[in-house]
């Protein structure tokens, strides 16, 4: 009895405020779409570093014999310079940050060269004789590249060391700022969404004012009294945060995977599977932001 009456009221709350609900859905399927969209942005940015940090490398270019640099004064990088760096790089005190260290010799570099710029013509006119010696190491963890750099930098016979990652770093930079961009225009949205839940259950609690006091008179208790107008946010929240999931869903299935996994092939992407992995989460985000709402309004609105 009691069920079917709290199931009736709900039923009339949403059917005299039917605009007012619609409006929660689509705020919350607004809001929760662009929380899952950072979310999944940052999996992506997570998937490409641990992608790519683990083939990125840290190259320590050795003097040619034409080279500027002060540490190329001495002209073409010798044996016994090349066995000191190496020597630094397998010490004690890199073997925390050394994985593997790899001598390219000029030979080995020039067909690195071709493979990559053989078909232009002015890369065909290059000789080997042009090419560094470098050596190629791999870091134990390559967000401490630094370390490395330091000890290595500015001795005889380096000319340069480069880190690989810096490549990747602009991109990552561009993803974890939309990151951030999708981050903040979502919490904008879930205020919208907390305070136009707040003005439908205050405009459903007022409209039901006088079934409210009787049901006080006749010594229902607060739940009883409370738990429709819960309910009523909660449903709404909670088909937001459906159409949200269904939302990205749709979005990585043709966008992401049919488009731009095809397109760009060398990156793997979100999928779908990744949004129904955080679909409990926007669900738990919607219903939250409905618990929110009606503890502060019902508190309030349902006293006689």
């Amino acid at each position: 009895m009691r069920v079917r009456f709290v199931l009736s009221q709900i039923g009339n709350g949403l059917r005299r405020n039917m605009a007012m609900a619609t409006s929660v859905v689509l705020v919350t399927f607004i809001s929760l779409t662009f929380v899952g969209a950072a979310i999944l942005l940052q999996m992506q940015v997570a998937n490409m570093k641990d992608d790519w940090y683990d083939k990125v490398e840290v190259s320590i270019f050795l003097c040619p014999g034409d080279s500027f640099a002060p540490t190329c004064a001495g002209g073409e990088v010798t044996e016994q310079q090349v066995e000191e760096i190496q020597g630094v790089l397998a010490s004690e005190a890199l073997s925390d940050y050394v994985e593997e260290v790899y001598v390219e010799t000029q030979e080995e570099a020039f067909v690195a060269f071709q493979d990559q710029f053989g078909d232009q013509d002015w890369a065909q006119r290059i000789t080997v004789d042009q090419m560094q010696i470098s050596l190629r190491v791999k870091l134990v963890d390559p967000e401490l590249y630094q370390v490395v750099a330091d000890e290595v930098a500015g001795r005889d016979g380096v000319e340069e060391v480069v880190d690989q990652r810096s490549i990747l770093e602009p991109l990552f930079l561009i993803l974890n700022r939309t990151t951030v961009m999708a981050a903040g225009l979502a919490a904008l949205m879930i205020v919208t969404a907390i305070l136009l839940i707040t003005t439908t259950i205050r405009l459903s609690a007022m409209s039901r004012q006088r079934e409210t006091s009787i049901m006080r008179l006749v010594g229902a208790s607060n739940l009883f009294i409370q738990l429709p107008f819960m309910l009523e946010g909660a449903i709404a929240a909670l088909l937001g945060a459906l159409l949200a999931i269904g939302g990205l869903w749709l979005g990585v299935r043709y966008i992401v995977e049919d488009w731009l996994a095809g397109t760009v092939q060398w990156v793997n992407f979100v999928s779908t599977s990744d949004v129904w992995l955080i679909a409990p989460i926007l669900i738990g985000i919607g219903i939250a932001l409905a618990a929110i709402s009606s503890l502060v309004t019902l508190s309030r609105y349902t006293k006689v």
